[in-house]
């Protein structure tokens, strides 16, 4: 075992066993390569990538590769989902150098951590005469490779997005954001872009909330075609719920199979918003499903998600899932063997590798007569059983703080909405774990793995999607602690994350020292630490009544604003924030005189209101909860108060009058 035998992180215990003297990211890291007078390589990857378990196979497993890397090189391993700074650093070094950007990152760098030649995955006999040109420079063209190194340190720096432009969020940017995305779609297949196909729902959320304020039926529909096409293709786990991290193509056939917690969660939420504006009951099934996948497949035994599951199983992708016709007559029977190969688009041709078929859905089946449903039903079942007997990819179990914040606000979603006590209970649970675990001494540890903290800070996305994720708690259980706790987070992060100027840095003040101190606003494949943070700024002022904590919302939206209204597609989070803040948000205070859950009010609350409207139900004048303060039962009987900035209309008593009432309000927009 190598120096990595000792860490936390899946990732790097992958590659403990490695012929590289691999360093965990230290200080002594860097030391050793200053006493060595060598360079440094610092390999930054994730448990769940499918290339960078390629590169460890043919080069970091090879002892003539490792000679090479030992001899002339400190060799330091990344796993950057627990060190998002890192690898936000290198990885606007990558990009600045190459153009481009991905994992594996490799990055040779100094002594003192300066990037001077960077790429991302290289073959075996590219990155052993990469070793032996990187090594030969170093000795006899230093002063070319230190140059360099400087040259590269003052572009990543001038990468920042800090004291730019601002514009203030307006109907007119967000109109000129969902025209633009309009633009962007595919048309066809659903979706922005082309091959690789990422699931947008950052871009979703936001354009169903434009829909909620507008009316916009073009905004609805982008939603519902981009979210049945994802659904029905290969990037949907068909058998057992659950969406892959991407397609490789642009019609989601065939997916890069692995399964992440930050997908899945914000996915959930699009699936279940789109059910509760629409009706559809594929939209409710997939949001069921997903939510089951979460719970089932991401549960830990010591509480928490776990981040992913590989895109490998024994070493090959997709082993777990793919299909022939033989395999299915194998596992079901000719008959119905014929019959799934024509439901799931399972040819003799394929469309995966080796003649074998992604399963995609062919066919309508949600509506279908009842027999056709109960067969279907039957088929999934026992070829998801025939499935379970193959290798099985492997799970990367540590804890993230953020993504979990990201599943607790779908969870608790999808509970309000559907009734579901399961998911409900489930986004206490998950508060429960990284109140305790994540939150030392006031501040957010990023992981957690095995029931134990780990030591990385939390970056501003683990302050926003865990305020966020617990504001969501709290309006659901009425709980004074959700909200007591999620102000102490966001008094951090505007105390110690703000950059002076409206926006925010991606690291504390007091973190660890990079080349430069991150802040990227751009929405990616999660949320923004910045996007991340408005959204709990936005709900906690609605919550709370605190004038200040919308001011820094609204601020720092406005640094966002150039980007929303430009290039909508990196600023989804940062949209639908921004609709949020537009509506208002509504506050729906929902006093009760009996049991909350089951309540008319409360459910008609959930299900009539806009996206981002905050809700609380519970007694009079509750201990902690401001929005219950004054606000007396009619009559004896349940109210509901639809408020803005804590200003009520009249309360209503039924059901009725409160759909009628928002709808009004709807109006008044």
């Amino acid at each position: 075992m190598n120096r990595l035998g000792s860490a936390t992180s899946p990732y790097l215990l992958q590659h403990a066993s490695n012929p590289v003297d691999w360093w965990q990211w230290s200080a002594e890291a860097f030391e050793e390569a200053r006493r060595r007078d060598v360079p440094v390589i610092i390999s930054v990857g994730y448990a769940a990538c499918h290339w960078c378990h390629v590169m460890a196979h043919e080069s970091f497993e090879d002892a003539a590769i490792a000679k090479q890397m030992n001899e002339g090189f400190v060799s330091i391993k990344v796993d950057r989902e627990e060190r998002p700074d890192v690898d936000a650093v290198y990885m606007t070094a990558t990009q600045a150098m190459t153009g481009q950007g991905g994992w594996p990152m490799t990055v040779f760098a100094t002594p003192d951590g300066d990037p001077f030649f960077c790429g991302t995955y290289f073959p075996r006999e590219r990155f052993g005469k990469l070793l032996e040109s990187v090594g030969t420079a170093w000795r006899e063209q230093r002063d070319d490779v230190l140059k360099q190194g400087s040259a590269v340190v003052e572009a990543v720096g001038g990468a920042q997005m800090i004291g730019g432009p601002t514009a203030p969020i307006s109907a007119g940017l967000l109109a000129a954001a969902a025209a633009g995305l309009e633009k962007e779609q595919d048309r066809e297949r659903g979706g922005f872009g082309g091959a690789p196909k990422f699931p947008p729902h950052m871009n979703l959320l936001f354009l169903l909330r434009h829909h909620e304020r507008t009316g916009s039926a073009e905004a609805l529909e982008i939603v519902r075609h981009a979210a049945e096409q994802m659904a029905r293709g290969g990037i949907y786990d068909q058998l057992a719920g659950g969406f892959a991290r991407y397609a490789v193509d642009d019609t989601w056939t065939v997916p890069h199979f692995e399964k992440m917690l930050y997908d899945n969660a914000l996915l959930l939420r699009v699936y279940t918003q789109l059910w509760r504006l629409t009706g559809d009951l594929f939209a409710r099934r997939i949001a069921d499903e997903t939510a089951a996948f979460l719970l089932r497949d991401l549960g830990t035994a010591s509480g928490g998600l776990a981040s992913a599951l590989d895109a490998d199983a024994e070493g090959v992708e997709g082993l777990t899932y793919a299909w022939t016709p033989a395999s299915l007559t194998e596992a079901l029977g000719a008959e119905d063997g014929a019959w799934a190969a024509d439901l799931f688009r399972v040819t003799v041709a394929g469309t995966f590798e080796h003649g074998s078929s992604v399963l995609v859905l062919a066919r309508d089946i949600d509506e279908a007569a009842p027999e056709i449903v109960d067969r279907w039903r039957d088929v999934r079942s026992r070829l998801l059983a025939a499935r379970a007997q193959r290798p099985q990819p492997a799970r990367d179990d540590k804890v993230v703080a953020s993504w979990n914040g990201l599943a607790i606000t779908a969870l608790a979603e999808h509970g309000a909405l559907t009734g579901s006590a399961e998911s409900r209970d489930a986004a206490i649970a998950l508060a429960e774990v990284l109140a305790d675990r994540h939150l030392i001494d006031g501040r957010l540890r990023r992981v957690s793995r095995d029931g134990v903290a780990g030591e990385p800070a939390g970056v501003l996305e683990d302050y926003g999607c865990v305020a966020e994720g617990f504001l969501a708690v709290f309006q659901v259980t009425a709980a004074p602690r959700w909200l007591s706790l999620a102000r102490e987070l966001l008094d951090v992060a505007l105390a110690r994350f703000a950059s002076g100027d409206g926006g925010f840095y991606d690291t504390a003040d007091d973190a660890e020292k990079l080349l430069t101190r991150p802040a990227d606003p751009t929405d990616n494949a999660t949320p923004s630490g910045l996007s991340a943070l408005c959204a709990a700024l936005v709900s906690y002022a609605a919550l709370s009544g605190s004038t200040s904590h919308r001011e820094a919302a609204d601020a720092a939206l406005a640094t966002a604003g150039p980007l929303i209204g430009g290039h909508p597609r990196f600023a989804g989070y940062a949209a639908a924030v921004a609709e949020a803040a537009l509506t208002g948000p509504y506050e729906i205070a929902i006093v009760t005189s009996g049991p909350v859950n089951g309540d008319p009010l409360v459910e008609a609350a959930w299900k009539q209101a806009p996206g981002g409207t905050v809700i609380v139900a519970g007694e009079p004048d509750q201990e902690g909860v401001a929005l219950l303060a004054d606000r007396p039962l009619i009559g004896g009987e349940s109210a509901a108060y639809v408020c803005r900035g804590f200003v009520c209309d009249r309360p209503v008593t039924t059901a009725a009058d409160l759909t009628t009432r928002l709808g009004q309000a709807s109006g008044d927009r």
